[in-house]
């Protein structure tokens, strides 16, 4: 038996260029109010099973808050049908529903009684709504004296204590610290064992693995995946990859642009051999220049994005325009802010770079990157071995790691995990 089934339901929002705000400005300037149709869903087809916990993922924008509001009757669709088999109780918006000049007590019966309940039931749950929400001495003051944490604490304690048949809750849960954050955690999964249908929108993937029996991906209006949360989360961050690829390349290609426009060497130009030529994250003299880096797969496919444990390999194709000796080539890998995750060269691995030719290309493979998921950024460098430095590409080739195992820090090593039993007889 479903609890909530949505059969071809679309939704759509007029976009205000122009609005009037007063009745005189509507008068004078009736023609000229300019919209645009943005369209929210588009055919949503989705049927949740009862007693499921579902969480809805999804970049902002993609539809998942208003397909919520669309469940709990707040707007309605277009076009479709929705069939709620069930009593509901969400959690949508802060404060929803709360009057701020009223007190958190006339505010409990307020809402309570927006979900059906009557005096009497809100008086036997009254004590349990004030102790879940830890508000104590608060509950009698106004709520436009509440923070948004003391907010989401009374709203939350109202929505779970009117026995609903299905909860909606959206990323309303991100507000407060972390032990109530916990706490309400704690209340969903216990509300999920005596059999509420539960529906999720949040961020934290971490919850949608941990509490959802099933995940939707929506992307635009639609639903691009379904299934256990596992295999969704890893579409979307997939999807999420990919797309921060396509960024970051169009990102790199201005870079390649800005860099041959401001080549100048390239002119004739006589090089000083004291000059260090300058200038927003690139430096050096030039006597050994780097035209270009790039990072490819297995496959020889320029790329940047890559998954854990992928093979990786690292080019720079170089030009000398004044002959030199004295070379070292290196590599640096460094976070998003700049912490450095690991750095080499050929001078401390003690590879001589010796009678190289004028024009050629260096690589280094990596034949698996063992970085934690997240954003990284690629350093190449020639100079020599006392420092002096001939051309430095600094924080400008980015590239992200992708994995399905959400452990933290910078560097993941390979290993395993081995569970042995213990004689205890000679303990």
């Amino acid at each position: 038996m479903y609890s909530i089934e949505v059969k071809n339901v679309s939704k759509k929002f007029r976009i205000y260029h122009d609005k009037s705000l007063t009745l005189k400005e509507r008068m004078l300037f009736w023609n000229r109010t300019r919209y645009e149709e943005h369209q929210v869903l588009k055919g949503i087809d989705l049927n949740i099973e009862k007693g499921k916990t579902v969480g809805l993922i999804g970049q902002n924008g993609s539809g998942k808050s208003t397909l919520l509001k669309l469940l709990t009757k707040i707007i309605y669709p277009d076009s479709g049908e929705i069939i709620i088999n069930g009593k509901v109780s969400s959690l949508l918006e802060l404060g929803a529903g709360f009057h701020p000049d009223f007190t958190g007590r006339e505010n409990i019966y307020f809402n309570a009684s927006i979900f059906g309940l009557s005096k009497e039931e809100i008086d036997k749950r009254f004590k349990n709504i004030v102790e879940f929400s830890e508000l104590g001495e608060f509950i009698d003051n106004p709520v436009r004296t509440y923070s948004s944490g003391m907010y989401m604490r009374l709203a939350f304690s109202v929505a779970i204590n009117v026995d609903a048949d299905i909860l909606l809750v959206d990323e309303i849960l991100a507000v407060g610290d972390a032990n109530f954050q916990k706490k309400c955690m704690d209340k969903i999964k216990a509300l999920k064992k005596i059999g509420t249908t539960i529906v999720l929108v949040t961020h934290d993937m971490g919850a949608v693995e941990r509490i959802c029996d099933e995940a939707v991906w929506l992307e635009d209006g639609v639903i691009m995946a379904e299934g256990t949360p596992r295999k969704v989360i890893d579409s979307y961050y997939l999807f999420m990859g990919e797309e921060g690829e396509k960024r970051l390349l169009d990102k790199q290609e201005v870079k390649e642009e800005e860099g041959i426009q401001e080549e100048e060497i390239e002119t004739g130009e006589t090089i000083d051999d004291n000059a260090i030529k300058e200038e927003p994250e690139r430096w050096g003299n030039r006597f050994i220049e780097i035209t270009d880096v790039r990072m490819l797969n297995e496959k020889g496919d320029k790329k940047h994005l890559f998954s854990y444990g992928d093979y990786l390999e690292i080019q720079m194709d170089y030009k000398m325009n004044k002959k030199v000796d004295d070379i070292v080539f290196g590599i640096g890998i460094f976070t998003k802010d700049r912490v450095q995750c690991y750095g080499t060269n050929t001078f401390v691995e003690r590879i001589e770079v010796k009678n190289i030719p004028e024009r050629g290309k260096v690589k280094v493979p990596i034949s698996s990157i063992q970085l934690i998921e997240g954003g990284y950024v690629l350093d190449a460098a020639v100079h020599s071995e006392d420092g002096l430095p001939y051309d430095y590409h600094v924080n400008r080739y980015e590239f992200n790691v992708i994995s399905n195992i959400k452990d933290v820090g910078i560097y993941r090593p390979e290993h395993r995990w081995i569970f042995e039993n213990v004689d205890m007889s000679n303990k």
